[in-house]
């Protein structure tokens, strides 16, 4: 065993979807043809109840296309994980809901990315207002429902825009997180740039009057003056990519426990050294806390580099 405790997951259960987004990383619409059975998914959830996994938040694809997504939610929620699941929200149905009350899930939420234009541009027509019908529908049975949105060139000005939408709904938070040009943004040549700094300052300005609770994910920042406001939750900040540490991604292919307690695993974190972040990263002050921000984002948009974030505020 290492000696790393696993706290987080995000589990990619599926790649079946109603969409295939043009900005998809995932690459999302049909199910990859050697998905884990339904008694494969329930040994993965007895291994991250195992390894000590307190919290799964559940993505796909679409996770209701998966048939026994009921099944695996609760394999889970039993042995006291608790779970989040995200989702599109156009198929939300009254059984559906029912089915997330009756599995015990934590809380859900629903993906929107802007206006009706900005929305249903990169999926379908319609699709803004099922979202906004899901949320209403969710949060009108008492299902505690947050909203997500990926961040692009197209969509970063629209967040005031936006956020006088979603103060008419009882969300309980509202997360703001950086599209990465992976999958089918990559193949489509979505423009992913936009100013951290605006989405800060957005932040920071409509905080502390919001009915909900706002922040930045993991991939936008870093260490600003409005750092431990910019997360969303009081005195939070960043302290570095998680993955491997503290956090796990699974794929609808994926296993487990082996990966995990593999000392030689997770090298890019776990054998982390303040020496190997490059460009600006390299000279900041504060590079040994945020150790050069997200992997996964800087990865792809950064010609492979992990310890260099090109989207960093500080910049």
């Amino acid at each position: 065993m290492t000696g790393y405790k696993l706290k987080s997951c995000v589990w990619e259960i599926t790649l079946a979807c109603c969409f295939s987004c043009a900005y998809c990383g995932s690459c999302g619409g049909k199910a990859r043809e050697n998905e884990l059975s339904t008694e494969e998914c329930l040994n993965v959830a007895r291994q991250l109840a195992d390894i000590g996994c307190r919290r799964v938040s559940m993505i796909g694809g679409e996770v209701f296309m998966r048939r026994d997504w009921q099944t695996i939610v609760r394999s889970l929620t039993y042995r006291g994980v608790k779970v989040c699941i995200i989702t599109n929200g156009f198929a939300m149905t009254d059984r559906i809901i029912s089915a997330l009350k009756d599995c015990r899930v934590e809380s859900v939420a629903v993906s929107l990315d802007g206006p009706e234009d900005v929305h249903d541009a990169f999926r379908q027509k319609g699709s803004y207002d099922r979202a906004l019908a899901a949320i209403k529908a969710l949060t009108d049975n008492g299902v505690p429902t947050s909203v997500i949105s990926a961040l692009r060139a197209d969509n970063y000005l629209r967040l005031p825009e936006l956020y006088e939408t979603l103060k008419a709904y009882p969300i309980f938070a509202w997360q703001l997180q950086a599209c990465s040009p992976m999958g089918n943004a990559k193949k489509n040549g979505v423009k992913v740039e936009f100013d951290a700094k605006y989405v800060i300052d957005f932040v920071v300005k409509n905080l502390p009057a919001a009915p909900f609770s706002m922040g930045t994910a993991d991939n936008i920042g870093y260490y600003t003056e409005n750092e431990p406001i910019t997360r969303g939750r009081p005195g939070s900040c960043f302290t570095g990519c998680n993955a491997g540490l503290t956090a796990i991604g699974i794929d609808s292919v994926g296993s487990l426990s082996d990966i995990w307690n593999d000392e030689d695993a997770f090298a890019y974190n776990r054998k982390f050294k303040t020496s190997m972040l490059t460009g600006k990263c390299a000279d900041c002050p504060v590079g040994m806390l945020c150790a050069g921000g997200c992997r996964s984002y800087n990865y792809f948009t950064n010609d492979g580099k992990l310890y260099e974030n090109i989207l960093c505020a500080r910049r």
